[in-house]
Formats: C-alpha cells, sequence, structure tokens
C-alpha cells in the first residue's frame, strides 16, 4: 500500500522491493507498457524510480523509529547506460554501512551528512543494464 498511497507512479510502472536488509535492497522494474519508450526498452525514468527507491527504501529502513528522527533528500542523481533494459531490470544498492554512519553524525552534531550511493542495475543474463550514483542529504530534525 505504500507504494501506491506515496508513490503511484512506481507502483503502477512496476517498480517493486524484492530484498531488503540492514546493508543491502534490492528493487526490480519490469519492461511493459507502462514502463517502455518508444524504442523498445524501458525507460529511464522508470529505471531511476527503482534505482533510487534502492537506495531509499535502505535509507528508511534505517530511519525507522529513530530517535531524533531525521530527514532525507535527494539532492543529486547521476546515471550511466551500458545496455538497453529489455526486460526485468534488478537494481542493488549495498551502502547499509554509508547510512548509519551519516545518521549517526548527523544525530551527533545537528548538522546535515550527505550520503552518495550507488545501485547498479542488471538484466536476467546478469549483464550491466544502468549504474546510478544518489546522493541523498540526511539532517537530525531539531528537539523541541
Amino acid at each position: 500500500m505504500f507504494l501506491f498511497t506515496k508513490l503511484p507512479a512506481a507502483f503502477f510502472a512496476g517498480v517493486r522491493v524484492r530484498e531488503i536488509d540492514e546493508q543491502r535492497c534490492m528493487v526490480t522494474v519490469p519492461y511493459k507498457w507502462l514502463s517502455q519508450n518508444p524504442f523498445r526498452s524501458t525507460y529511464f525514468a522508470c529505471l531511476s524510480m527503482a534505482a533510487e527507491m534502492s537506495t531509499g527504501a535502505l535509507a528508511m529502513a534505517h530511519l525507522y523509529k529513530i530517535n531524533p528522527p531525521v530527514s532525507m533528500l535527494v539532492v543529486k542523481v547521476e546515471s550511466e547506460y551500458f545496455k538497453k533494459a529489455t526486460g526485468r531490470t534488478s537494481f542493488v544498492c549495498e551502502d547499509g554501512q554509508l547510512f548509519d554512519k551519516a545518521i549517526e553524525e548527523t544525530i551527533a552534531t545537528g548538522e546535515a551528512r550527505t550520503v552518495r550511493t550507488g545501485s547498479v542495475g542488471k538484466n536476467k543474463e546478469g549483464e550491466v543494464v544502468a549504474e546510478f550514483f544518489i546522493t541523498w542529504s540526511l539532517k537530525a530534525k531539531s528537539k523541541k
């Protein structure tokens, strides 16, 4: 229900979290009518949604019930494309430790921290389709 209510474009495009733990998150996006471009591959914006979600879901997992609360915001997106995405593409982010460190620092100092996270998208053959770097800003909310 989270995707449907908070990220409806990702929901209807078929973006789904498949695996998540403290260090790693895998998100998939299919090639289908709602995610296609005119060149018979997955539209770059849908690939970007899946890559961003693999990093953002991992950050949210680290922020769940943390006190004081920490806000998060994407401040930069970089991407490179290597192969046409013509089937299901799986994006994996393995940067859980980076989020832990940044969260600890922002809580200790009250100052914002940035985290540059990577997400690699592969097709079912294991070939790299695209690589994304999503930079997040994390900031502990002030105690009132």
